[in-house]
């Protein structure tokens, strides 16, 4: 074991870029040594594939890796650990465990961010292959488990421990239009739904044991990969958009703050809360 960290420490997946890069800065912010987990530790690594099962869409370059957000986390005065890991092997989620626990001792957050990035978000019904379907439930909820079970004896150990899971707006919510028309496919949507459920289940079995567990809902969050292929404008014309750093801001605050004990087992609206209180500069922006 490498010397144990003096300070908190927070576990954040799908920390190369969006929300997951800001939420760990938030957590830095926060006074919160960072394991920073993703796919793309090298800058110019990034890539994003299609969203649909049809072949049409090409893979495309986006920015961000882990080097760079480890980087920004050490500049606010935090130490930053970055660890390759795939959502989708569980071999690979195991390993980045040991070596944050290895290294450093300790988990006082887990923020769970990352999601499975591949075909089947955005097919419609009778598109979806039962595959892709399987690959999200995998990545988007049962690997997710497996992250919690590794993880949670730990955060036990202390005696104040938070999980933050990210969710969606899918998970509850009917699709204005069609995917690829102000919607979004039933395998993504029914995969963070069962996710959804998972915040509630810890608060009702461990906040006796000091574990403050939440779901946060971003709302439309503008990511890179949108960015990148041109794809947010459906959406937008159907939901108010933020940066990164509402969602992010807010991640920090619930992990820091005292009063955010009224979230526990229940749905944060990140985007309401970070108007509410105030918690980036300048957002919202006024209104023309």
């Amino acid at each position: 074991m490498n010397q144990p960290a003096a300070n908190p420490v927070a576990f954040v997946t799908g920390a190369s870029r969006g929300i997951g890069r800001c939420g760990a800065l938030a957590l830095a912010r926060a006074g919160y040594d960072v394991v920073l987990t993703a796919r793309t530790l090298h800058e110019g690594e990034g890539r994003t594939g299609p969203t649909t099962s049809s072949g049409e869409q090409a893979t495309v370059a986006v920015p961000g890796s882990l080097e760079t957000t480890a980087r920004e986390v050490e500049a606010l005065g935090r130490r930053a650990l970055p660890l390759r890991m795939d959502l989708m092997s569980r071999e690979s989620i195991e390993a980045a465990c040991d070596a944050a626990l290895d290294a450093w001792g300790r988990i006082d957050v887990l923020f769970n961010n990352a999601i499975y990035q591949g075909p089947g978000a955005m097919d419609r019904f009778l598109d979806v292959p039962l595959e892709a379907a399987q690959n999200m439930l995998t990545g988007n909820y049962l690997h997710q488990i497996v992250l919690l079970q590794r993880l949670i004896p730990h955060l036990l150990e202390q005696e104040r421990s938070y999980v933050i899971n990210m969710t969606s707006g899918s998970a509850s919510m009917n699709p204005p239009g069609p995917a690829g028309a102000g919607g979004w496919g039933v395998a993504y949507a029914a995969s963070k739904a069962a996710f959804a459920r998972v915040a509630g289940v810890l608060h009702a079995e461990y906040f006796g044991q000091g574990l403050r567990a939440y779901n946060v809902d971003p709302g439309h969050i503008v990511t890179e990969a949108q960015k990148a292929r041109g794809s947010a404008k459906h959406l937008e014309a159907h939901f108010r958009s933020a940066p990164a750093e509402v969602p992010g801001a807010v991640i920090g605050w619930l992990a820091s703050s005292p009063d955010a004990d009224q979230y526990c087992g229940e749905i944060v609206r990140a985007q309401k809360v970070c108007k509410d209180l105030g918690l980036v500069e300048g957002w919202p922006p006024p209104r023309a």
